[in-house]
């Protein structure tokens, strides 16, 4: 049952119709209506509010404890109610299981857990390692199953590993897993004509904001640059491999933006000096390490 209360303000002698009292508002049940008026003689009903008037100065006080003894007698009506339903058509499903209340097992699934925390009174269980559900809460639960059972199927690990399976066959996959090798690497193609300066951050077409160590003078094999480095792959330079790092928080707050957006021929090159808003993004990612760091120093013994 919803009640909703609605509190008067007692406006003394402005009106003699302003009593002190509450509102009180819930759908027509003539059981329910009959506890109220046995539990608030004095209510009258008001045509105008659509709702109960309950005079007095306690009244909301009074209304509250009314609505919690409600409460407490319609839940296990709401519960049986929930059973009928249940066993009038019931969700025959291996991820299911009906005891005293509905427990959901489920692989881990991100889309599960926003569904199940959308059902009321809904809740998760450690000991059992299952979602609790409540009878009274099993139309919802139907509603929501479908999107529920999908999610878990998709990340059992059986089909998880099935799809990987099919992702390592694709190119997509295997240009991922080569862009990924090569950044382990800490390298990048550097042009001869325009060697950048060392040890200042600066950004590139791949990693984002770096800091280049050293320039190694081997010569870049350009079949090997496609895929990786797009903007070395356009033939305009010579490449030789640079040792790049990451820059730290007091270098990147330390550097200067650029007051322009690079040209095409800085970008064909591979690095130029970060604008303001790429400096942004760098600093709040270097600030979130520190204070990953930080937070793992305190930790350790």
């Amino acid at each position: 049952m919803s009640l909703k209360v609605i509190i008067l303000v007692d406006r003394g002698s402005m009106s003699k119709e302003r009593k002190p009292g509450a509102l009180a508002a819930f759908p027509y049940d003539r059981m329910t209506v009959e506890r109220f008026r046995e539990a608030f003689p004095r209510a009258r009903w008001n045509d105008d509010k659509r709702a109960w008037f309950v005079p007095g100065k306690t009244a909301v006080r009074r209304l509250d404890r009314w609505l919690a003894r409600e409460a407490d007698q319609a839940l296990p009506h709401a519960d049986a109610k929930g059973r009928d339903a249940y066993a009038f058509e019931p969700i025959t499903s291996a991820y299911l299981e009906a005891a005293d209340d509905l427990r959901v097992r489920t692989p881990y699934s991100k889309t599960v857990i926003e569904q199940m925390r959308a059902i009321p009174w809904a809740h998760w269980d450690e000991e059992l390692r299952a979602w609790r559900v409540p009878f009274r809460s099993y139309e919802e639960l139907l509603h929501r199953w479908t999107t529920i059972e999908a999610a878990a199927r998709r990340n059992e690990p059986e089909e998880r590993k099935r799809r990987v399976g099919l992702q390592r066959n694709s190119s997509t996959y295997k240009a991922a897993q080569l862009r990924y090798a090569e950044r382990r690497r800490r390298r990048y193609p550097l042009p001869t004509e325009d060697l950048p300066p060392l040890e200042r951050p600066l950004m590139t077409e791949r990693y984002g904001i770096v800091a280049f160590t050293e320039v190694s003078g081997e010569l870049v094999d350009p079949a090997s640059l496609a895929l990786v480095y797009p903007h070395a792959a356009l033939g305009m330079f010579n490449y030789v491999w640079g040792r790049w790092r990451a820059p730290t928080l007091a270098e990147l707050v330390a550097t200067w933006p650029a007051r322009r957006e690079p040209e095409f021929l800085e970008r064909s090159r591979g690095w130029w000096q970060p604008t303001l808003g790429e400096l942004r993004l760098a600093r709040q990612r270097a600030r979130s390490v520190e204070r990953r760091r930080q937070q793992s120093a305190r930790m350790t013994p």
